[in-house]
């Protein structure tokens, strides 16, 4: 099993990255803060504004260390990659099989139908753990569970689509209810994405964005192309195969998390400034702690479903993107999707 190594996550807008010999430097305004061996970080994400050195760029390329920079807000800008590594066979067989409009809805559908289970599977949670929370929550359980049969019946992409649009839907009605605590500046009243209009939905995206970085450094390691997906459409610069490598995970390792950030009060209203009219985002310092709470959140251990022995949570995307490999190869009859226990 691959080591889980560190992401380094850079939150300081006056941070300078750099290369001394094998390690990396973060320096502000010429004075060193930091310096880490390369050998010790998977990869660096960078939410600053004075950028890396060219130096660094090459070592991180040299090392695998996934390079990729967010605005300070979170938003997605670019990523770093050397040349493509891998088993070039293994990349033809995910483009022939993209270009299959039977196997794409095939994949697609699991891909849906997981991400469908788990979020009724935390809605379960919620009925067990907190009953008196829990109203509406049986029939939005109950629907989730009916349209998840659709998604594994849908005859099309387009039918497809419109059931993930109906279950989210559903699902995202009844979230509110699983914030436990009572303080109005965390009402949930509906997902919002550009830009995110309150304070929950500010934190779900980011820690979509967390996910997908992860999610496509996986892809690569195993040498899949992350930009040649299945139910994602393709477009330039748009990682898609990560984005459906990722649904499935979403509910247990982005919804969870910031449920937990809520709940247990490491977030507060304060932690958010307004950017605009109907648009909040994160302060740096919140940032940090988010940061630091997802990379703990990684380390915990959980009995993979389908390996069926433990690993760190922070491995979950390699895992998929090594078992989604494994079936491209014909190693696996199906993709074993990652369900909830």
């Amino acid at each position: 099993m691959r080591k889980l190594l560190n992401t380094l996550y850079v939150t300081n807008p006056d941070v300078y990255l750099s290369k001394q010999g094998e390690t990396i430097v973060a320096s502000v305004q010429g004075t060193q803060v930091m310096q880490i061996p390369a050998i010790n970080i998977e990869s660096i994400v960078c939410f600053n504004r004075m950028g890396v050195s060219p130096h660094l760029m090459q070592l991180c390329v040299a090392h695998h260390i996934g390079l990729c920079f967010l605005t300070p807000s979170g938003w997605f800008q670019a990523r770093v990659s050397g040349p493509v590594s891998g088993n070039v066979l293994l990349r033809r067989k995910q483009y022939r099989l993209a270009d299959d409009p039977v196997k794409s809805l095939e994949l697609s559908r699991l891909f849906i139908a997981g991400k469908i289970y788990n979020c009724r599977k935390a809605l379960e949670r919620l009925k067990r753990d907190h009953p008196f929370r829990a109203d509406g929550v049986a029939d939005a359980s109950a629907m989730l569970n009916r349209i998840k049969g659709r998604c594994l019946a849908a005859g099309n992409m387009d039918a497809l689509r419109g059931f993930e649009g109906e279950a989210a839907n559903i699902y995202f009605s009844v979230f509110n209810q699983m914030i436990l605590v009572d303080d109005e500046a965390f009402r949930f009243n509906g997902r919002s994405r550009r830009p995110p209009k309150d304070r929950v939905n500010c934190l779900l995206s980011f820690a979509y964005t967390l996910l997908a970085h992860e999610s496509q450094s996986a892809l690569e390691t195993v040498g899949l192309d992350p930009y040649v997906g299945f139910l994602h459409t393709e477009r330039p610069g748009r990682a898609s195969l990560a984005f459906d490598l990722m649904e499935e995970m979403r509910s247990y390792l982005c919804d969870r998390f910031v449920l937990s950030l809520i709940n247990r009060r490491q977030v507060k209203a304060n932690d958010f400034v307004e950017n605009g009219e109907n648009n909040l985002i994160m302060k740096d310092e919140t940032k940090r702690t988010i940061l630091e709470a997802w990379q703990n959140r990684k380390k915990e251990e959980i009995e993979h479903p389908f390996l069926k022995e433990k690993i760190p949570v922070g491995l979950l995307p390699y895992v998929q993107a090594m078992l989604l490999a494994r079936h491209f190869r014909g190693d696996l009859d199906n993709y074993p999707v990652f369900l909830i226990q």
